[in-house]
């Protein structure tokens, strides 16, 4: 059997960052407190050289994070046209902490304005995503797997 992964190459890691900077909403995998995965829709942003989320305490994605601070993330939306499985996305696997709210919140907001109204509510923090891997689809029959580095 071929191995479908491509060698990573500039033109891999380019879309990789590409996609990574341009999200500004992800789908946030987790494992609850049972071991049950759940996928939700999360708010994110790459700011300062990592991707960022901005969650709440009263949610169940964050009382799962704090189980277990591991999450995988996935960026890229499909066009308007043609099948979704041929347009690019990036899969994140990672390991959250907390961020510092007040380093945060001015670029935050430039990328959520509309995050106004609750960022400063007290069930909100910030947690950075330190990636351990990263699994590039970048449309039919173009995989690749990514390091941490390759999406600096």
């Amino acid at each position: 059997m071929t191995n479908p992964i491509r060698p990573t190459d500039d033109d891999a890691r380019s879309l990789a960052t590409s996609l990574l900077h341009g999200a500004r909403h992800a789908a946030l995998g987790v494992l609850t407190p049972d071991a049950s995965p759940m996928v939700t829709r999360v708010a994110c942003g790459w700011i300062d050289g990592a991707m960022r989320l901005l969650v709440s305490d009263l949610s169940a994605h964050s009382k799962a994070l704090k189980d277990r601070p591991i999450c995988s993330l996935l960026v890229g939306e499909p066009g308007d046209k043609g099948d979704p499985l041929t347009h690019p996305r990036l899969t994140l696997q990672c390991k959250t902490v907390m961020a510092d709210k007040g380093a945060l919140r001015a670029p935050w907001l430039s990328l959520h304005p509309k995050s106004k109204l609750y960022i400063d509510f007290t069930d909100f923090h910030f947690l950075t995503l330190i990636v351990s891997e990263a699994h590039l689809n970048g449309g039919f029959g173009k995989a690749f797997h990514l390091t941490p580095e390759d999406l600096t």
